[in-house]
């Protein structure tokens, strides 16, 4: 593995539990994206024919694996369900909400459909809640010009605090500055700060406090500031996963050595 201070050096183990071989690659990247926001395009532009199919462990739901290289490193993307959130009311939200939160990709190219940013930046915002390192792919602007819409890719970078990268992957047009940025983020040279919702003091004390017992109770969970707040939304399907010990579980799982049972 690449020596690296300033990037989490993913856990082998727990992404072979969801499925992911990282024998043949130095980085492991997740695509996430909305339906129809030619996510798929950007996959097949981004692997050529270094691609395989399956299903995820235990699932039937169908999962594509890629790979490519820059500047000698190799990547392993992994093609998330297309979803709007990732408040597990589904299968795929739940399947994506689990590699992002457990899987912990070096990188994940959030694509966007620039000509209906507005309606997308749900999906992204939640990404950024979980991870900060992240490029968020803003595709298709060769519709939105076609539509008479201009897009400010560095103002939108500003805003979010992690890198833009303009794309029109059917054209091929901006998917070798899209690699470059995932490189520059898995490498550490680029380090994303997103600009994070920040709720008003009073809900901020509780979800700090809430976080704080959070950890104290279940200390392998990646994140406890991201179940904090899904808890104070009212997010049932995480309360229930509280309650009944999936989520403790589920942690527990993937902080396993390998071969545990």
């Amino acid at each position: 593995m690449p020596d690296c201070n300033d990037c989490p050096l993913y856990n082998p183990a727990h992404l072979e539990r969801l499925g992911v071989d990282m024998s043949d690659a130095d980085y492991v990247v997740a695509l996430a994206g909305n339906p129809n926001v030619g996510k798929s395009t950007v996959f097949n532009a981004l692997t050529g024919l270094r691609q395989h199919t399956g299903n995820w462990p235990g699932k039937t739901v169908a999962r594509a694996e890629g790979g490519f290289t820059y500047d000698g490193r190799s990547y392993k993307l992994v093609d998330l369900p297309g979803t709007y959130s990732l408040l597990s009311t589904s299968r795929d939200e739940e399947i994506a909400r689990d590699f992002l939160l457990f899987g912990r990709p070096d990188v994940t190219i959030i694509v966007v459909d620039a000509s209906r940013l507005e309606r997308n930046l749900n999906l992204a915002l939640q990404v950024l809640e979980i991870t900060d390192r992240a490029v968020i792919c803003l595709n298709l602007m060769d519709e939105a010009t076609r539509r008479g819409l201009r897009v400010d890719d560095r103002r939108l970078a500003r805003d979010l605090g992690v890198p833009v990268v303009a794309t029109a992957a059917r054209q091929g047009r901006g998917l070798d500055e899209l690699i470059q940025a995932v490189d520059e983020i898995a490498t550490g040279r680029v380090v994303g700060r997103p600009h994070r919702v920040q709720p008003s003091s009073e809900v901020g004390r509780a979800v700090d406090t809430l976080a704080a017992q959070i950890r104290a109770a279940l200390p392998e969970l990646p994140n406890a500031r991201w179940v904090a707040l899904r808890l104070l939304d009212g997010d049932e399907r995480i309360a229930a996963a509280l309650r009944s010990g999936e989520l403790g579980q589920l942690a527990a799982r993937q902080q396993a050595p390998e071969g545990a049972v």
